[in-house]
């Protein structure tokens, strides 16, 4: 097949937002907008990966593929690499792309961006994007996590380094990262193989662990940052973005 594979991973565990998947946006579960997005993206088979039957069932309702993992996976690398261990035995897809489950709003172009961003370099293990600050909050803000690469190209960076600092330091830009990925396989299976890191652990930032281990991130630069869903506020204002169908 040769192709990607797009597995959103979705759990019930958020304590922010309880039943933060199944959080209605106009008649639909969050999770099924986001498994919208990522079919419009049009780039092949995509994937629900979940340890919850009331997930599974929203998204078998709307006309959707789930696949059921185990319920105690520490992350959604994780589960995403069980997943596909029964979706693809046979190693069909060269490439896996990692939506994350509560991002209703993200526009369909940022997927393909991440996916052409692992495709355009043979020595890049794992592809991801990050855009251009312009919040001045956003620069010290920790939840912002930051990407501090060298450029490579028009719109692409190859990563130094992911921070919840204010970096890099003296003027230019800095760039917050968009927890969105694409893997090679090999790559992939290796992330999972690989023990927790010590930045990753101090940064509490899954992606240096990769780093660490001398793998090479790419990132793409886009125009906008997509709504995260987190808390109830965030919930408000992605029912304001998104236009009933």
């Amino acid at each position: 097949m040769g192709g990607a594979l797009i597995v959103i991973p979705s759990r019930m565990a958020s304590t922010r937002l309880l039943g933060k998947p199944l959080a209605d946006i106009h008649g639909v579960p969050m999770i099924v907008h986001v498994w919208r997005r990522a079919m419009e993206a049009d780039l092949g088979r995509v994937v629900v990966a979940t340890d919850s039957d009331e997930i599974a069932a929203a998204i078998r309702a709307a006309g959707g593929e789930a696949q059921m993992t185990r319920p105690d996976h520490q992350n959604g690398t994780d589960r995403i690499f069980e997943a596909i261990q029964s979706l693809d035995p046979a190693r069909e897809f060269r490439s896996i792309v990692n939506v994350q489950g509560d991002l209703p709003t993200i526009e369909p172009r940022l997927i393909r961006t991440c996916l052409d961003v692992l495709t355009a370099e043979p020595a890049a293990d794992i592809a991801t994007i990050a855009c251009e600050i312009v919040v001045a909050e956003e620069r010290t803000n920790p939840n912002v996590v930051k990407a501090v690469g060298t450029p490579i190209g028009p719109n692409r960076l190859r990563a130094l380094y992911f921070t919840r600092a204010t970096a890099p330091s003296g003027e230019g830009a800095l760039y917050h990262h968009i927890g969105m990925y694409a893997y090679t396989r090999d790559a992939l299976e290796r992330f999972v193989a690989l023990p927790p890191a010590p930045l990753e652990q101090r940064e509490r930032l899954e992606q240096l662990r990769a780093l660490e281990a001398g793998m090479r991130i790419d990132v793409g630069l886009v125009d906008t940052v997509p709504l995260g869903v987190d808390t109830p506020a965030d919930l408000e204002r992605a029912r304001r973005l998104l236009v009933p169908a």
